[in-house]
Protein backbone atom coordinates (compact mmCIF):
# COMPACT_ATOMS: atom_id res chain seq x y z
CA UNK A 1 0.00 0.00 0.00
CA UNK A 2 1.09 3.58 -1.06
CA UNK A 3 -0.21 6.86 0.93
CA UNK A 4 0.54 9.79 -0.88
CA UNK A 5 -0.67 13.14 1.34
CA UNK A 6 -0.65 16.49 -0.55
CA UNK A 7 -2.78 19.75 -0.03
CA UNK A 8 -6.03 20.20 -1.37
CA UNK A 9 -6.39 21.07 -5.23
CA UNK A 10 -2.45 19.73 -5.56
CA UNK A 11 -3.83 16.92 -8.12
CA UNK A 12 -4.30 13.71 -5.78
CA UNK A 13 -7.61 12.93 -7.45
CA UNK A 14 -6.14 13.92 -11.16
CA UNK A 15 -3.52 11.16 -10.03
CA UNK A 16 -5.94 8.77 -9.18
CA UNK A 17 -8.08 9.21 -12.28
CA UNK A 18 -4.47 8.74 -14.12
CA UNK A 19 -3.95 5.47 -12.49
CA UNK A 20 -7.21 4.13 -13.00
CA UNK A 21 -7.15 4.61 -16.75
CA UNK A 22 -3.73 3.82 -17.46
CA UNK A 23 -4.23 0.47 -16.03
CA UNK A 24 -7.56 -0.70 -15.83
CA UNK A 25 -8.61 -3.21 -18.67
CA UNK A 26 -10.41 -1.41 -21.84
CA UNK A 27 -9.06 1.50 -20.48
CA UNK A 28 -8.51 4.16 -23.94
CA UNK A 29 -5.04 3.55 -24.47
CA UNK A 30 -5.00 6.56 -27.13
CA UNK A 31 -5.52 9.22 -24.14
CA UNK A 32 -1.91 8.74 -23.37
CA UNK A 33 -0.90 9.18 -27.18
CA UNK A 34 2.01 12.16 -26.97
CA UNK A 35 2.12 12.21 -23.29
CA UNK A 36 5.59 11.39 -21.47
CA UNK A 37 4.78 7.93 -20.88
CA UNK A 38 4.00 6.99 -24.21
CA UNK A 39 7.75 7.24 -24.93
CA UNK A 40 8.55 3.82 -22.79
CA UNK A 41 6.77 1.37 -25.25
CA UNK A 42 7.52 -1.57 -23.23
CA UNK A 43 7.05 -0.36 -19.82
CA UNK A 44 3.25 0.58 -21.60
CA UNK A 45 3.16 -2.96 -23.32
CA UNK A 46 3.50 -4.54 -19.70
CA UNK A 47 1.32 -2.68 -18.06
CA UNK A 48 -1.33 -0.44 -19.69
CA UNK A 49 -4.59 -2.02 -19.71
CA UNK A 50 -3.58 -5.06 -17.63
CA UNK A 51 -5.59 -4.93 -14.54
CA UNK A 52 -9.02 -4.78 -13.14
CA UNK A 53 -9.28 -1.73 -11.14
CA UNK A 54 -11.21 -0.65 -8.15
CA UNK A 55 -11.63 2.80 -7.23
CA UNK A 56 -12.97 4.91 -5.21
CA UNK A 57 -13.86 8.60 -3.36
CA UNK A 58 -14.28 9.20 -0.06
CA UNK A 59 -14.54 13.22 -0.05
CA UNK A 60 -18.05 13.14 -0.43
CA UNK A 61 -18.45 11.33 3.39
CA UNK A 62 -19.20 13.76 5.66
CA UNK A 63 -22.42 13.92 7.55
CA UNK A 64 -23.51 15.08 11.26
CA UNK A 65 -23.93 10.89 12.54
CA UNK A 66 -22.26 8.25 12.51
CA UNK A 67 -25.21 6.11 10.59
CA UNK A 68 -25.63 8.85 7.87
CA UNK A 69 -21.66 8.65 7.02
CA UNK A 70 -22.23 4.78 7.02
CA UNK A 71 -25.05 4.83 4.64
CA UNK A 72 -22.77 7.38 2.67
CA UNK A 73 -19.47 4.74 2.74
CA UNK A 74 -22.46 2.13 1.52
CA UNK A 75 -23.19 4.11 -1.43
CA UNK A 76 -19.80 4.39 -2.51
CA UNK A 77 -19.29 1.25 -2.57
CA UNK A 78 -22.88 0.22 -4.49
CA UNK A 79 -21.42 2.51 -7.23
CA UNK A 80 -18.50 1.25 -7.49
CA UNK A 81 -19.91 -2.37 -7.69
CA UNK A 82 -22.12 -1.29 -10.22
CA UNK A 83 -19.50 -1.01 -12.58
CA UNK A 84 -18.56 -4.43 -12.75
CA UNK A 85 -21.78 -6.03 -13.41
CA UNK A 86 -20.65 -8.12 -15.79
CA UNK A 87 -19.44 -10.26 -13.30
CA UNK A 88 -23.14 -11.73 -12.93
CA UNK A 89 -22.56 -13.61 -16.46
CA UNK A 90 -19.19 -14.42 -15.54
CA UNK A 91 -18.49 -18.18 -16.57
CA UNK A 92 -15.56 -17.97 -13.77
CA UNK A 93 -17.28 -16.93 -10.94
CA UNK A 94 -20.28 -20.08 -8.88
CA UNK A 95 -23.60 -18.99 -7.85
CA UNK A 96 -22.09 -18.33 -4.56
CA UNK A 97 -19.57 -15.88 -5.78
CA UNK A 98 -22.58 -13.88 -7.57
CA UNK A 99 -24.71 -14.51 -4.96
CA UNK A 100 -22.03 -12.82 -2.59
CA UNK A 101 -21.41 -10.02 -5.55
CA UNK A 102 -25.49 -8.77 -5.47
CA UNK A 103 -25.05 -8.01 -1.46
CA UNK A 104 -22.16 -5.39 -2.54
CA UNK A 105 -25.07 -4.00 -4.95
CA UNK A 106 -27.62 -3.67 -1.64
CA UNK A 107 -28.08 -0.46 -0.19
CA UNK A 108 -28.91 -1.90 3.55
CA UNK A 109 -25.99 -4.05 3.74
CA UNK A 110 -24.81 -4.95 7.50
CA UNK A 111 -22.02 -3.41 8.58
CA UNK A 112 -19.64 -7.07 8.40
CA UNK A 113 -20.67 -6.93 4.69
CA UNK A 114 -19.00 -3.13 4.32
CA UNK A 115 -15.87 -3.59 6.18
CA UNK A 116 -15.16 -7.27 4.00
CA UNK A 117 -16.90 -5.40 0.64
CA UNK A 118 -13.65 -4.29 -1.04
CA UNK A 119 -11.42 -7.30 -0.24
CA UNK A 120 -14.72 -9.32 -1.27
CA UNK A 121 -14.67 -7.25 -4.62
CA UNK A 122 -10.81 -7.86 -5.31
CA UNK A 123 -11.60 -11.68 -5.13
CA UNK A 124 -14.50 -11.62 -7.24
CA UNK A 125 -12.46 -9.45 -9.77
CA UNK A 126 -9.64 -12.19 -9.29
CA UNK A 127 -11.50 -14.87 -10.34
CA UNK A 128 -13.30 -13.11 -13.74
CA UNK A 129 -9.80 -12.04 -14.64
CA UNK A 130 -7.23 -14.56 -13.16
CA UNK A 131 -5.36 -11.26 -12.79
CA UNK A 132 -4.48 -9.60 -9.13
CA UNK A 133 -6.37 -6.38 -8.74
CA UNK A 134 -5.71 -2.67 -8.14
CA UNK A 135 -7.12 -0.81 -5.58
CA UNK A 136 -7.09 3.10 -5.70
CA UNK A 137 -8.65 5.35 -2.43
CA UNK A 138 -8.65 8.89 -2.91
CA UNK A 139 -9.05 11.30 0.34
CA UNK A 140 -9.09 8.58 2.39
CA UNK A 141 -9.04 11.00 5.49
CA UNK A 142 -12.41 13.24 4.59
CA UNK A 143 -14.67 10.87 6.87
CA UNK A 144 -12.51 11.04 9.51
CA UNK A 145 -12.01 14.65 9.63
CA UNK A 146 -15.76 15.07 9.78
CA UNK A 147 -16.39 12.54 12.22
CA UNK A 148 -13.49 14.74 14.35
CA UNK A 149 -15.66 17.92 13.81
CA UNK A 150 -19.28 16.45 14.25
CA UNK A 151 -18.27 14.09 17.72
CA UNK A 152 -18.08 10.32 16.10
CA UNK A 153 -14.70 9.95 15.51
CA UNK A 154 -13.97 6.52 17.35
CA UNK A 155 -16.82 5.00 15.30
CA UNK A 156 -15.80 6.34 11.88
CA UNK A 157 -12.43 5.06 12.53
CA UNK A 158 -13.12 1.94 13.88
CA UNK A 159 -14.81 1.26 10.55
CA UNK A 160 -12.44 2.83 8.22
CA UNK A 161 -9.78 0.71 9.75
CA UNK A 162 -11.57 -2.12 9.26
CA UNK A 163 -12.51 -1.43 5.84
CA UNK A 164 -8.90 -1.03 5.07
CA UNK A 165 -7.55 -3.99 6.89
CA UNK A 166 -9.55 -6.41 5.23
CA UNK A 167 -8.67 -5.56 1.72
CA UNK A 168 -4.88 -4.06 2.16
CA UNK A 169 -3.74 -6.42 4.71
CA UNK A 170 -2.45 -10.41 3.58
CA UNK A 171 -5.21 -9.93 0.58
CA UNK A 172 -3.60 -12.36 -1.90
CA UNK A 173 -6.05 -10.90 -4.76
CA UNK A 174 -4.11 -7.77 -4.24
CA UNK A 175 -1.85 -6.21 -6.97
CA UNK A 176 -1.44 -2.77 -5.23
CA UNK A 177 -3.01 -0.35 -3.77
CA UNK A 178 -2.03 3.80 -3.53
CA UNK A 179 -4.06 6.03 -0.85
CA UNK A 180 -3.82 10.28 -1.21
CA UNK A 181 -5.26 12.41 1.13
CA UNK A 182 -4.61 15.42 3.16
CA UNK A 183 -2.87 14.60 6.24
CA UNK A 184 -0.85 11.34 7.32
CA UNK A 185 -3.04 9.83 10.26
CA UNK A 186 -1.15 8.09 12.71
CA UNK A 187 -0.51 4.55 11.31
CA UNK A 188 -1.51 3.28 14.83
CA UNK A 189 -4.79 4.82 14.49
CA UNK A 190 -6.09 3.04 10.98
CA UNK A 191 -3.45 1.57 9.40
CA UNK A 192 -2.66 -1.17 12.38
CA UNK A 193 -0.90 -4.58 11.02
CA UNK A 194 -0.55 -3.22 7.05
CA UNK A 195 2.50 -4.87 5.85
CA UNK A 196 5.34 -3.13 3.32
CA UNK A 197 2.88 0.27 3.59
CA UNK A 198 5.17 3.23 2.24
CA UNK A 199 3.97 6.95 3.48
CA UNK A 200 5.46 9.78 0.57
CA UNK A 201 4.24 12.87 2.74
CA UNK A 202 5.55 16.55 1.41
CA UNK A 203 8.80 16.20 3.32
CA UNK A 204 9.80 12.69 1.07
CA UNK A 205 12.12 13.19 -1.43
CA UNK A 206 10.59 10.00 -3.88
CA UNK A 207 7.64 11.63 -6.04
CA UNK A 208 8.18 15.02 -4.89
CA UNK A 209 7.86 16.83 -8.35
CA UNK A 210 4.90 14.63 -9.31
CA UNK A 211 2.57 16.86 -7.75
CA UNK A 212 2.18 20.00 -8.59
CA UNK A 213 3.81 22.01 -11.41
CA UNK A 214 7.61 22.62 -11.01
CA UNK A 215 9.10 26.00 -12.34
CA UNK A 216 10.15 24.50 -15.89
CA UNK A 217 6.79 22.66 -16.30
CA UNK A 218 5.20 26.36 -15.63
CA UNK A 219 7.23 27.86 -17.92
CA UNK A 220 6.28 25.45 -20.55
CA UNK A 221 2.41 25.73 -19.74
CA UNK A 222 2.57 29.66 -20.17
CA UNK A 223 4.70 29.73 -23.38
CA UNK A 224 1.99 26.96 -24.68
CA UNK A 225 -0.95 29.67 -23.84
CA UNK A 226 0.99 32.74 -25.20
CA UNK A 227 1.70 34.56 -21.83
CA UNK A 228 5.39 34.55 -21.19
CA UNK A 229 5.19 37.87 -19.46
CA UNK A 230 2.66 36.69 -16.72
CA UNK A 231 5.90 34.68 -15.46
CA UNK A 232 6.58 36.90 -12.42
CA UNK A 233 2.94 37.34 -11.48
CA UNK A 234 1.95 33.79 -11.46
CA UNK A 235 5.41 32.90 -9.40
CA UNK A 236 4.83 35.54 -6.76
CA UNK A 237 1.20 34.46 -6.58
CA UNK A 238 1.27 30.51 -6.25
CA UNK A 239 4.85 29.82 -6.31
CA UNK A 240 6.87 28.98 -3.20
CA UNK A 241 5.51 25.20 -1.97
CA UNK A 242 8.35 22.88 -0.64
CA UNK A 243 7.85 19.39 -1.63
CA UNK A 244 11.05 17.21 -0.78
CA UNK A 245 13.75 18.45 -2.74
CA UNK A 246 11.25 20.56 -5.22
CA UNK A 247 10.06 24.39 -5.27
CA UNK A 248 6.56 23.92 -7.00
CA UNK A 249 3.59 25.88 -7.70
CA UNK A 250 -0.55 25.51 -6.81
CA UNK A 251 -1.78 23.88 -9.98
CA UNK A 252 -5.43 24.70 -9.62
CA UNK A 253 -4.32 28.34 -9.01
CA UNK A 254 -1.71 28.39 -12.18
CA UNK A 255 -4.91 26.64 -14.43
CA UNK A 256 -7.89 29.13 -12.95
CA UNK A 257 -5.31 32.13 -13.73
CA UNK A 258 -4.67 31.23 -17.21
CA UNK A 259 -8.55 30.50 -17.97
CA UNK A 260 -9.43 33.87 -16.79
CA UNK A 261 -6.56 35.38 -18.81
CA UNK A 262 -8.08 33.71 -21.61
CA UNK A 263 -11.18 35.92 -21.04
CA UNK A 264 -10.03 38.83 -20.04
CA UNK A 265 -5.91 40.00 -20.70
CA UNK A 266 -5.94 42.39 -17.95
CA UNK A 267 -7.22 39.81 -15.45
CA UNK A 268 -5.54 40.01 -12.03
CA UNK A 269 -4.55 37.19 -10.03
CA UNK A 270 -7.08 36.25 -7.13
CA UNK A 271 -7.30 33.70 -4.40
CA UNK A 272 -8.34 30.18 -6.42
CA UNK A 273 -7.37 28.06 -3.35
CA UNK A 274 -9.44 29.93 -0.55
CA UNK A 275 -12.80 28.96 -1.85
CA UNK A 276 -11.91 25.23 -2.23
CA UNK A 277 -10.42 24.42 0.53
CA UNK A 278 -11.68 23.16 4.17
CA UNK A 279 -11.10 25.75 6.50
CA UNK A 280 -12.69 24.22 9.90
CA UNK A 281 -9.45 22.52 11.39
CA UNK A 282 -7.73 25.97 11.26
CA UNK A 283 -10.60 27.80 12.43
CA UNK A 284 -11.25 25.49 15.26
CA UNK A 285 -7.60 26.41 16.38
CA UNK A 286 -8.65 30.02 17.10
CA UNK A 287 -9.55 29.40 20.49
CA UNK A 288 -6.67 28.02 21.84
CA UNK A 289 -4.54 30.67 20.48
CA UNK A 290 -2.51 32.95 23.04
CA UNK A 291 0.47 35.23 22.73
CA UNK A 292 2.73 32.27 21.79
CA UNK A 293 0.66 31.33 18.67
CA UNK A 294 -0.27 35.34 17.62
CA UNK A 295 3.08 36.52 17.71
CA UNK A 296 4.52 34.27 15.92
CA UNK A 297 1.51 34.68 13.30
CA UNK A 298 2.40 38.48 13.17
CA UNK A 299 6.36 36.87 12.30
CA UNK A 300 4.88 34.68 9.45
CA UNK A 301 2.81 37.85 8.09
CA UNK A 302 5.39 40.50 7.83
CA UNK A 303 7.52 38.15 5.73
CA UNK A 304 9.30 36.27 8.51
CA UNK A 305 10.17 32.60 9.29
CA UNK A 306 9.58 30.41 12.64
CA UNK A 307 10.99 27.20 13.26
CA UNK A 308 8.89 24.64 14.18
CA UNK A 309 8.91 20.70 15.26
CA UNK A 310 6.34 19.41 12.25
CA UNK A 311 4.69 16.17 13.34
CA UNK A 312 3.45 14.42 10.05
CA UNK A 313 1.68 11.40 12.22
CA UNK A 314 -1.25 12.79 13.61
CA UNK A 315 -4.74 11.78 15.15
CA UNK A 316 -7.54 13.95 14.44
CA UNK A 317 -9.09 13.55 17.92
CA UNK A 318 -6.00 14.81 19.46
CA UNK A 319 -5.27 17.51 16.82
CA UNK A 320 -5.72 20.03 19.51
CA UNK A 321 -3.59 18.29 22.29
CA UNK A 322 -0.58 20.95 21.76
CA UNK A 323 0.08 23.85 19.99
CA UNK A 324 2.48 22.19 18.41
CA UNK A 325 -0.11 20.22 16.04
CA UNK A 326 -1.84 23.78 14.82
CA UNK A 327 1.74 24.68 13.46
CA UNK A 328 1.80 21.25 11.83
CA UNK A 329 -1.78 21.49 10.46
CA UNK A 330 -1.17 24.72 8.42
CA UNK A 331 2.29 23.05 7.19
CA UNK A 332 0.52 19.98 6.16
CA UNK A 333 -2.42 21.33 4.51
CA UNK A 334 -0.68 23.92 2.41
CA UNK A 335 -1.13 27.21 4.55
CA UNK A 336 2.36 27.11 5.66
CA UNK A 337 5.05 25.50 3.55
CA UNK A 338 9.02 25.28 5.22
CA UNK A 339 12.50 23.91 4.73
CA UNK A 340 13.99 20.94 6.84
CA UNK A 341 16.72 22.41 9.41
CA UNK A 342 19.16 20.00 10.92
CA UNK A 343 18.16 20.50 14.45
CA UNK A 344 14.57 18.57 13.93
CA UNK A 345 12.68 21.52 13.31
CA UNK A 346 11.23 22.90 9.80
CA UNK A 347 11.66 26.71 9.15
CA UNK A 348 7.56 27.88 8.24
CA UNK A 349 7.18 30.68 6.07
CA UNK A 350 3.63 31.88 4.05
CA UNK A 351 4.76 30.50 0.99
CA UNK A 352 3.34 33.77 -1.39
CA UNK A 353 1.37 36.17 -2.32
CA UNK A 354 -2.57 34.35 -2.19
CA UNK A 355 -1.80 32.46 0.79
CA UNK A 356 -0.54 35.66 2.71
CA UNK A 357 -3.97 37.27 1.48
CA UNK A 358 -6.01 34.57 2.95
CA UNK A 359 -4.05 35.09 6.06
CA UNK A 360 -4.83 38.42 6.47
CA UNK A 361 -8.40 38.39 4.74
CA UNK A 362 -9.52 35.12 6.95
CA UNK A 363 -7.34 33.71 9.46
CA UNK A 364 -6.47 37.92 10.90
CA UNK A 365 -10.23 38.15 10.75
CA UNK A 366 -11.27 34.96 12.88
CA UNK A 367 -8.63 36.37 15.76
CA UNK A 368 -10.25 39.52 15.59
CA UNK A 369 -13.91 38.34 15.59
CA UNK A 370 -12.94 36.60 18.55
CA UNK A 371 -11.64 39.19 20.04
CA UNK A 372 -14.73 41.39 19.62
CA UNK A 373 -16.78 38.76 21.21
CA UNK A 374 -15.28 39.07 24.73
CA UNK A 375 -17.26 39.82 27.52
CA UNK A 376 -15.56 43.22 28.22
CA UNK A 377 -17.75 44.50 30.76
CA UNK A 378 -14.72 44.17 33.67
CA UNK A 379 -13.12 46.69 31.26
CA UNK A 380 -15.60 49.54 30.56
CA UNK A 381 -16.29 48.73 34.87
CA UNK A 382 -12.43 49.50 35.76
CA UNK A 383 -12.87 52.53 33.27
CA UNK A 384 -15.97 53.76 35.07
CA UNK A 385 -14.37 53.33 38.49
CA UNK A 386 -10.94 54.71 37.31
CA UNK A 387 -9.11 51.33 38.82
CA UNK A 388 -5.71 51.89 36.58
CA UNK A 389 -4.47 48.05 37.38
CA UNK A 390 -7.68 46.29 36.06
CA UNK A 391 -7.86 48.70 33.47
CA UNK A 392 -4.20 47.37 32.72
CA UNK A 393 -4.73 43.53 33.24
CA UNK A 394 -8.11 43.64 31.10
CA UNK A 395 -6.24 45.64 28.24
CA UNK A 396 -3.26 43.10 28.10
CA UNK A 397 -5.63 40.50 27.97
CA UNK A 398 -7.44 41.90 25.20
CA UNK A 399 -4.32 42.26 23.20
CA UNK A 400 -3.03 39.09 23.39
CA UNK A 401 -5.79 38.01 21.69
CA UNK A 402 -5.51 39.95 18.54
CA UNK A 403 -2.93 40.02 15.52
CA UNK A 404 -1.29 43.46 14.77
CA UNK A 405 0.18 43.69 10.96
CA UNK A 406 1.73 46.47 9.37
CA UNK A 407 0.48 48.38 12.18
CA UNK A 408 -2.81 48.63 11.14
CA UNK A 409 -6.14 49.88 12.70
CA UNK A 410 -4.29 50.52 15.81
CA UNK A 411 -8.14 49.90 18.09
Amino acid sequence: ANLFTRPRRFGKSLTISMLKHFFEIGCDPSIFDGLYISQNQKLCQQYMGKFPVISISLKGIHSETYSKAKAMLIKVINEEARRFQFLLNGGNLTEIDKELFLGLLKQDMNEDTLVYSLRELTELLNKHFQQKVIVLIDEYDVPLAKADEMGYYNEMVLLIRNLFENVLKTNDYLYFSVLTGCLRVAKESIFTGLNNFKVYPITNVAFDEYFGFTDFEVKEILKYYHQTGQYETVKTWYDGYHFGDFDVYCPWDVMNYLFDLSNDPKARPASYWKNTSDNAIIRSFIDYSGSSITGKLETLLAGGTISQKVEENLTYDLLHSSEENLWSILYLTGYLTGVRGEDQTTKLMIPNAEIREIFESTVVKWFQDKAKGTDRRTLFHAVWNGDSELLTREMSTLLRMTISYHDYKED
